[in-house]
Parts: structure tokens; C-alpha cells; sequence
């Protein structure tokens, strides 16, 4: 029987389980209880993941430098996966004798006597107290046995109101998460900013190492637009197959997908190298309606513990609810565009029934006053005038067309708006929206094949920077006149790499301008960044 001295340890143990809130705490104090109680050398309570599998394994009395030698952590094999098929308290007095044991790893300390009790969180399994090497040379008793059950009975009480106070904290941060986004996207946010925020939030909320968000690209990939955490550079901008990705799986699925390994799920046979190091992964999709908006991925390093169901239990709630307000916002700036559509079509009205006939009737009477005058000046003059008359008339004829391009479905024809779309694009991946110039007859004077190169130019140009140049601001200018296209790309960015860089891209941009007859050179501006001019003639002489 144990005496006052015994038990009062034990309510001291139980007491001190009770206290804070924070689950990785408790579960601590937990093992670190159980070794006073019972006199143990060594503890560790093993949490019960998928099937018999430890998703977190928590020793104390082990130094770090000998958990560094042992290796990986313990799974869930031998003793610790006998506890887990039958989750029964389990007396050994030597532990090498079970037939579920099969010995330790290389620089593990020896063990002998045995105890291990489940710990149960509202009469479910939630994981296993294990204990080894009573002090003394002796062996457990059944009364630690009673006592370390005793003990189990109240972790699992605190577990449980850890896990409560987790879940309400979560529910709030995620409620204060979705509200945020959905005033940022209403309030006129760009896309970038908020798929960021969206990211940052899920990050921060789930403890992640590394968030990543994909949205549907041509062909039925994924492209990440964003990406928070570990590695972060290495995912942005990449495209995701369907078939072979964890985010692909999740769209299949139309649901959250986990996996406790990423980097060598099967479901992940493109680009495993990518997800190097990292473990526990879950990824779900961001449905409203039959539409999907995109997929959020996100994952921890292989040490950490696994994604719960608890914990991502809101995630689709919040991946939703951001989808829903990424719609919203489509809606209202496709209403904005449908107004601007019409307004450009109202001036394009305005400019050919009222600017236009007026231009040409002075060009007319210009034209009879020629007649009229002798001194051959003054008739070069006229003539001269009537030319300007002429040449501003196919300017604002080039206006009309490219105002009125997008609303007669040739916009993917006017190199005017190809470039425009070209620029919107890049604005996703660069983060900010670069200012744009254009001047002359874009449209009406620059031939196909001219123009097919000028947006491949500027593409890749775009995509340089956004790779490259860590830069917070682009400048893009397109002109045409003087039987030439001039396309100038400047950013305030680092500026050229040095010599050991790869140049392969610009040799290509500098190849198509040569095909042409043009040229283009690179440089770095005095105020800093790298500014790209290319320019080839409308005409091969």
C-alpha cells in the first residue's frame, strides 16, 4: 500500500496535469508526472495517429544528444504498437521477453521493466504513457500500476480541455481570418495581396512550415500564385500536374486530402523533390458552387506531429468562404468592365460620328481652298495641313478600333489589348501592377508576325523580372512611330547578376530582335534596377 507521502505525489502529479491550457504543454507535464509517480528512469507518451501509427512520440530522460544518435523517433512497432492493438495496461518485468519485442536501434540505453497505460479522451484511444527502468533495479508493482492509471484518467481530462480551449481559440482566429479577407477582396484589394493573406492566415492558424495556394492553369494544371514559409521561392510560380500532385488529388476528391508524408506519397510522383524534409501535408480545395477557385496545400516539417481532424475540421469552411468572396469580386469587377465596355463604346461613337466628319470636312475644305491660292508657300502650307488632317484621322481611327476591340471579340487579335492582357497576367506573379504606355498605330501599323514577337519579348521580360529582380515597380513602354515598334521594360530592382548568371533568356530576346532587323540592349540605369529596350522596324527593308 502506498502512504501518505506516495499519495500525495500522486494528487500533486494529477493537480499539475491540470494546469495551462496549451496542448504541447500538457502533454509535457504529462510524462514528465508519470516518471515521479511511479519512480521511472524513462517516459514517453506515444500519440495515436492513422491505424497503429505514432503521429507524435514525446520522451523525457533521454538527453538530445542521445535522441540524435537513436535516430528517427519510434512509430509505433514492438511494445509500443503492442499497447496500441490492445490498449490495456501492460506490466513487464522484463521487457525483452514479450514476444512483441524485437530490441532497440544502435545507441539506444538499455531497458528492462515495462509499464505502459492508454491515456483516453472521452473513451477513445488518444495515446499510450509508457515508462521503463524502475529506479532501483526493481520492478513495477501493481500499485504503479494504479497510480500511473489513476494518473492517465486525469491527463486524459486535460488533454481534453486543452483540446477544447485549441479548438475555440482556432474557430475565432479562423472567423477573424475569413472576415479579413473578405473585406480585403470587397474593399477593392488586389488578387495577389489577398491570395497572400490567405496563405499567411492558414500558415500561421495550423503552424505550418510551408503554405502553398494553386489555381487552375491551362490544360487542366495548377499554377502556385502564392506561396508562404519553407523553401517558399522554390514553389512559386510552378505548375502542378493534375495527376501526381497532393493538390491534384485534393481537386479530385473535391474535399481535404492528408498525408503523413508528402515527399514520398504516391499521390506525389512530380516534383517529390520539391517537398525534401517535409512530412505531414493536407490540402483542400476552394469550392463555391461547381466552381473550384483553387487548391490550399499545406505542410509541416517530417519531425512535427500530423495534421488532427480537429485541426483542419475549418479549413474547407475558410477556403470556401475566400473562394466565395474571390466570385463575388469577379462578378463586381466583370459588372465594372461591362460599364467601362459601354462607356468605350460611347466615345468610340462620339469620335467617329462627331470628331472624325468634322476633321474631314476641314481636310475638304481645305482641300478646295488650294485651288484658290497662288503663292506656292501658302499651297505647301495647305497641303501640308490637309496630310496632318489625314494622319490624325487614322490615328483616332486606330483609337476606335482598339475601344472598340474588346467588345467585338477581337481583343485577343489588337496587339493593343494582347499586350494589355500580357501585363495583367504578370501583375499575379510580380505582386504589384506594373504602369504601362503605349503611343501610335499599334494596332492598324504592326504587322502580325511583329506583333506574335513583341508580346513573346515582353512575356519573358515580365517573367524575368518577377524571377529576378526582387523589384517593387515596372514600367512599360510601347510605342510606335517612325517606321519602327519600341518595346522598353524598366524595373527598380537589383539589377543585372554577375558574370556566373545565366544569359540564356536575353540571347533569345536579343535573337528575335535580330530576326527582324532590330536590336536590343540591357542596361542598368543611374537610379538603379535594369531597364531592357528592344526595337525592330514594322518593315524588313
Amino acid at each position: 500500500m502506498r502512504g501518505p507521502a506516495e499519495a500525495a505525489l500522486l494528487l500533486d502529479a494529477v493537480m499539475s496535469v491540470g494546469r495551462g491550457l496549451d496542448l504541447p504543454q500538457v502533454l509535457r507535464r504529462i510524462v514528465e508526472a508519470a516518471v515521479v509517480v511511479v519512480d521511472a528512469e524513462y517516459g514517453a507518451l506515444g500519440v495515436v495517429g492513422e491505424g497503429t501509427r505514432l503521429a507524435q512520440f514525446l520522451p523525457v530522460g533521454i538527453t538530445e544528444d542521445r535522441r540524435g544518435a537513436i535516430g528517427p523517433l519510434p512509430e509505433g512497432h514492438g511494445i509500443l504498437g503492442e499497447l496500441i492493438r490492445h490498449p490495456e495496461p501492460l506490466r513487464l518485468v522484463e521487457l525483452s521477453a514479450h514476444p512483441s519485442s524485437y530490441g532497440f536501434p544502435p545507441n539506444h540505453p538499455p531497458m528492462h521493466s515495462f509499464l505502459g497505460v492508454p491515456v483516453r479522451v472521452r473513451d477513445k484511444v488518444f495515446g499510450n504513457l509508457y515508462l521503463t527502468e524502475k529506479r532501483g533495479g526493481r520492478a513495477f508493482d501493481a500499485e504503479d500500476e494504479i497510480a500511473l492509471s489513476t494518473l492517465a484518467v486525469a491527463a486524459g481530462v486535460a488533454i481534453e480541455n486543452a483540446r477544447l480551449y485549441v479548438e475555440t481559440r482556432d474557430r475565432q482566429r479562423w472567423q477573424e481570418a475569413g472576415s479579413e479577407v473578405v473585406a480585403a477582396l470587397l474593399g477593392g484589394a488586389d488578387e495577389a495581396q489577398v491570395l497572400r493573406m490567405i496563405v499567411d492566415h492558414s500558415v500561421h492558424i495550423l503552424a505550418a512550415d510551408l503554405g502553398v495556394l494553386a489555381l487552375p492553369a491551362a490544360g487542366g494544371s495548377l499554377r502556385v500564385a502564392q506561396a508562404s514559409g519553407l523553401d517558399a521561392e522554390a514553389h512559386r510560380g510552378l505548375e502542378l500536374p493534375r495527376e501526381g500532385s497532393l493538390a491534384g488529388a485534393a481537386l479530385d476528391a473535391g474535399g481535404p486530402v492528408t498525408s503523413l508524408d508528402v515527399e514520398h506519397d504516391p499521390r506525389t510522383t512530380e516534383g517529390s523533390s520539391r517537398w525534401a524534409g517535409l512530412g505531414p501535408a493536407v490540402a483542400v480545395p476552394m469550392v463555391t458552387g461547381e466552381r473550384t477557385r483553387g487548391v490550399l496545400l499545406l505542410a509541416r516539417v517530417r519531425e512535427r506531429p500530423a495534421f488532427t481532424a480537429a485541426e483542419t475540421m475549418p479549413l474547407p469552411a475558410f477556403a470556401g468562404q475566400a473562394a466565395l468572396a474571390m466570385e463575388l469580386t469577379e462578378r463586381r469587377e466583370s459588372a465594372e468592365q461591362i460599364a467601362l465596355l459601354e462607356e468605350r463604346d460611347r466615345i468610340a461613337r462620339d469620335l467617329h460620328d462627331l470628331a472624325i466628319q468634322r476633321l474631314f470636312a476641314t481636310g475638304m475644305t481645305l482641300q478646295s481652298v488650294v485651288r484658290l491660292v497662288e503663292q506656292p508657300q501658302a499651297r505647301e502650307r495647305l497641303l501640308r495641313a490637309v496630310d496632318d488632317l489625314d494622319e490624325t484621322i487614322k490615328i483616332i481611327r486606330s483609337t476606335i478600333f482598339a475601344l472598340r476591340a474588346g467588345d467585338s471579340g477581337r481583343a485577343g487579335q489588337g496587339l493593343r489589348a494582347r499586350t494589355v492582357a500580357t501585363v495583367e497576367r504578370a501583375a499575379r506573379t510580380l505582386g504589384f501592377q506594373p504602369s504601362l504606355r503605349m503611343g501610335g498605330l499599334i494596332d492598324t501599323d504592326v504587322p502580325a508576325g511583329t506583333a506574335e514577337q513583341v508580346i513573346a519579348v515582353l512575356g519573358e521580360a515580365l517573367s524575368n523580372v518577377a524571377r529576378h529582380a526582387r523589384a517593387t515597380a515596372v514600367d512599360i513602354s510601347l510605342v510606335v512611330g517612325k517606321g519602327q515598334v519600341n518595346l522598353v521594360v524598366s524595373d527598380n530592382g537589383v539589377g543585372m547578376p554577375g558574370h556566373g548568371g545565366s544569359r540564356s533568356g536575353l540571347d533569345n530576346l536579343a535573337r528575335r530582335a535580330e530576326e527582324l532587323g532590330g536590336e536590343m540592349s540591357v542596361g542598368e540605369p543611374a537610379q538603379g534596377g535594369t531597364r531592357l529596350s528592344w526595337r525592330v522596324p514594322l518593315r524588313l527593308s
